[in-house]
């Protein structure tokens, strides 16, 4: 039988199913679950410092409501303070004491020094390592693209130097060079690149007239972003590259790997398929390399990389002249009569 081994961050998983962050993992039992039908790892909850702060907000907000109402009663509760991240590094030491696979934590801040903080109490809770989730929205014309970047970097660097385990970035795919970015971040002692994070995109409800926020869950059409970096950066890095969004199927897993990736992150097909659905694709996935002769995922690692491909623009170009030559077969496809 294949062997379905593969490394992540360094670390060595039983395959390159890994469960990507999400609302489930703070379910014990789901966890367990989970490593049951046998994911290679899990990558927790993402702890979120404007939820951290927007909690203690409201919940100074709710004890000095009825403060100063008379001179014999200034306060009506006692002086409590919000407990901060603890809740949450609670339940990552949970899961990482329950699990006897890979446990990775998962990080978003804004600022620098909670960004250091918070992965210092992560690392310490024994996880494997550390996720961070990388991007920024460009609502600010005045903000340069110099300046996001070099921000970011100081603080990744920062990071990785006050730490002990592995640390990977989660990026948008929205830069004007992410093979450049990914490359600082290598030199900033990174040790693995996850494509890529999955930006809630604002709709507007017509009928409403209000704004919403819709497409949770991904489609198998998402992976063509990550599927081309994770083929232009084979041979490029030596940062394990991570797959994430619209990884659904085991062929899904299949063209991330023959491309380049390392490892693959599964959510939304969770969702729709439930987390036995993990099994199918393990199966699924050694079915084809048994009738592919393959002993293992390096056997077929980066096989189809730009670094590999017989066609050497076949990451780069965009395609759009192709499909022009080739308006007759849309026409056989889409009949317009």
């Amino acid at each position: 039988m294949a062997s379905l081994k593969t490394s992540y961050l360094g670390i060595e998983l039983k395959n390159p199913v890994v469960v990507g962050a999400n609302n489930m993992v703070y379910d014990i039992d789901l966890l367990k679950k989970m490593e049951a039908a046998g994911a290679g790892a899990i990558v927790f909850k993402s702890l979120f410092e404007e939820q951290v702060e927007l909690e203690k907000m409201q919940l100074d907000d709710r004890l000095n409501e009825y403060n100063d109402r008379n001179a014999e009663m200034v306060r009506l509760f006692p002086n409590v303070e919000h407990a901060g991240p603890e809740e949450y590094l609670m339940k990552l030491r949970m899961a990482v004491n329950t699990l006897n696979i890979p446990v990775f934590g998962s990080l978003n801040c804004i600022h620098e020094e909670t960004w250091v903080d918070y992965a210092k109490r992560i690392a310490d809770m024994g996880v494997a390592g550390i996720e961070l989730n990388l991007y920024n929205v460009p609502v600010d014309s005045l903000k340069s693209p110099e300046d996001i970047i070099a921000k970011q970097i100081k603080t990744v660097k920062a990071l990785t130097d006050s730490v002990d385990v592995p640390v990977a970035v989660k990026l948008s795919p929205f830069s004007s060079n992410v093979m450049y970015l990914i490359k600082a971040f290598e030199n900033a002692g990174v040790k693995g690149v996850v494509l890529f994070n999955r930006l809630f995109q604002p709709d507007i409800d017509i009928d409403e007239q209000k704004m919403t926020f819709s497409d949770y869950l991904s489609t198998p059409d998402d992976n063509r972003v990550p599927l081309r970096y994770a083929g232009l950066l084979y041979g490029e890095t030596n940062m394990s590259v991570i797959a994430n969004s619209g990884i659904h199927t085991a062929q899904d897993v299949i063209k991330m790997i023959l491309a380049g990736a390392d490892a693959v992150q599964v959510v939304s097909t969770l969702y729709r398929n439930k987390i036995d659905y993990i099994g199918v694709i393990l199966a699924d996935l050694s079915e084809w390399m048994d009738k592919n002769n393959y002993g293992s995922l390096y056997d077929f690692h980066g096989k189809l990389s730009r670094k590999n491909a017989e066609d050497p623009f076949a990451y780069k170009r965009a395609q759009y002249v192709d499909i022009l030559m080739k308006s007759e077969e849309i026409f056989k496809k889409y009949p317009m009569v």
